[in-house]
């Protein structure tokens, strides 16, 4: 999909547009091979930008092409993605190209809420002031990301009340999702801060007082969500690892009952054996024998239940 916004220099007023002209901000999501010539071709820029950005495996970076004067920036954003049955938080990273002080493209795989977000605000957006555009996109993505982050400590919270009831595998799977979510969150939010504060200090694009501002919230929301993520973490690997003591536990304790019951069952098979041999033995020719060893088995059952219970084997 390629979609074209501008903003008028009289009005301010961001609308679509299809003609590209200075000041454009060219919006790529999953671009065709055609769309992708036609962009290169029209700003003038090369192909390796745009594709740079499409690289699922990509990680956050910056990357500038003196010789047509042009700036990749690559940052990871967070996602909801299926895998097998259930739902994963992940990332992917977005591309933001500018061309010399003419365009500004953005490049992403799928659609997502830092693009929908961009796109629902438009009265907030000028598309010919880029560095302001850009700060918008880290300052937003790094909120999304503290907003994700609440979310999964909130399912967390949810999976450890159902499993205190109920030792399920859905939410034992739940939780190592979430585990994998937070690693996944960790590991971009790290890189998405070194582009930060590159940017911030390397002079790599032209920042106003105000843009500065901007960028310092946008580091220090990053900078609270890498702590939130690491907190989040530490204690969901805790968690996991009380649960597989704790089933650990319930599997021995459920053991050391059978093994218990296995005993005392073997009790009057062993007396029934012994008094069934085809030999001589004591009792056989009593009338009242077989229920005196009934009578016994039983007795001896009954003591050996004592006193495994006091052992405390039967619970």
């Amino acid at each position: 999909m390629l979609e074209m916004y501008r903003t008028d220099l009289e009005t301010n007023v961001t609308a679509k547009t299809k003609e590209y002209q200075k000041g454009n901000w060219i919006n790529m999501i999953a671009p065709t091979e055609e769309e992708i010539k036609a962009v290169c071709e029209s700003v003038n820029i090369q192909e390796n930008f745009i594709r740079y950005a499409l690289d699922y495996e990509e990680k956050a970076r910056i990357d500038i092409e003196e010789d047509d004067n042009t700036i990749l920036f690559i940052i990871d954003i967070p996602i909801l993605e299926k895998e097998g049955d259930s739902m994963i938080y992940s990332t992917m990273p977005i591309g933001i190209i500018f061309v010399r002080d003419d365009y500004f493209i953005t490049v992403s795989l799928r659609n997502n809420d830092i693009i929908q977000g961009l796109k629902s605000h438009l009265k907030n957006l000028i598309t010919y002031k880029k560095s302001r555009f850009l700060l918008q996109i880290l300052y937003a993505n790094s909120a999304l990301y503290l907003n994700l982050l609440k979310k999964i400590n909130k399912e967390t919270e949810i999976a450890e009340s159902v499993l205190k009831n109920s030792m399920k595998n859905k939410e034992l799977l739940k939780l190592l999702s979430l585990e994998k979510s937070l690693v996944y969150f960790t590991t971009s939010l790290k890189a998405n801060e070194v582009v930060m504060e590159k940017t911030m200090r390397g002079k790599i694009i032209k920042l106003y007082e105000e843009d500065e501002d901007i960028l310092e919230d946008a580091i220090i929301e990053n900078k609270q969500a890498i702590e939130m993520a690491k907190i989040y973490s530490d204690i969901l690997n805790g968690t996991m690892d009380a649960y597989a003591s704790i089933i650990s536990n319930n599997l021995n304790g459920v053991m050391k009952f059978l093994t218990s019951i296995t005993i005392i069952l073997a009790i009057p098979t062993m007396v029934a054996s012994y008094f069934g041999m085809n030999v001589p033995v004591p009792m056989q020719n009593c009338l009242w024998g077989f229920p005196i060893i009934v009578g016994a088995s039983i007795m001896i059952a009954l003591i050996a239940a004592i006193w495994l219970n006091k052992k405390q084997m039967l619970k």
